[in-house]
């Protein structure tokens, strides 16, 4: 029988209870396609958003989303940055970051009037027809205000819940997230 010290059961609680040790986390992982990322003590269930078609669909033709659920957009390069609600029913919260995941700016943005007779069908995004270029040309523009390589969509009146300011860092992998954009 191997006797440990005594010190060593107690540190093994310890890093259970703040879920360092390996396979000790009280969450399970986040299922294939999704990133969990907390955001002023809340954890949200973000859906990753890695390619140019996913980027441009976003929660497009979604009618709600689940409880602390949302969307991250990932980009190859930072960028300034503007987010339109395209085909979008129901209000959102959008969240601006930096390659460092630095929030850049944040917005609230409520849902808009869905498309006229001229402006097109819900879930064409095709640019080069008239009538979405029409639908587009409404839409009002939420800007990053700077740089941005990390975009964060959740439910609207999110924000007004989360002590958030422009400055402050969110916890990202960064570098992981950066190398599954496409």
């Amino acid at each position: 029988m191997i006797t440990l010290p005594v010190w060593i059961k107690p540190a093994l609680m310890l890093l259970w209870a703040l879920g360092v040790c390996p396979g000790c986390s009280s969450q399970p992982p986040p299922p294939p396609g999704f990133e969990r990322v907390t955001l002023g003590g809340t954890t949200y269930a973000l859906e990753l958003a890695l390619d140019d078609q996913t980027r441009t669909k976003g929660l497009g033709g979604r009618d709600s989303l689940p409880e602390n659920g949302g969307m991250l957009f990932v980009f190859r390069r930072p960028a300034r940055r503007q987010f339109i609600m395209r085909d979008c029913s129901f209000d959102i919260d959008i969240i601006f970051l930096d390659s460092n995941g630095r929030i850049t700016a944040m917005h609230h943005m409520p849902a808009e009037p869905p498309r006229g007779a001229d402006e097109g069908t819900p879930g064409d995004w095709d640019p080069r027809k008239a009538a979405n270029r029409r639908y587009e040309a409404r839409l009002k523009r939420y800007s990053s205000r700077g740089a941005c390589q990390f975009v964060i969509e959740i439910a609207g009146g999110e924000l007004e819940k989360l002590d958030l300011h422009v400055g402050q860092q969110i916890d990202l992998d960064t570098a992981r997230l950066k190398a599954l954009a496409r």
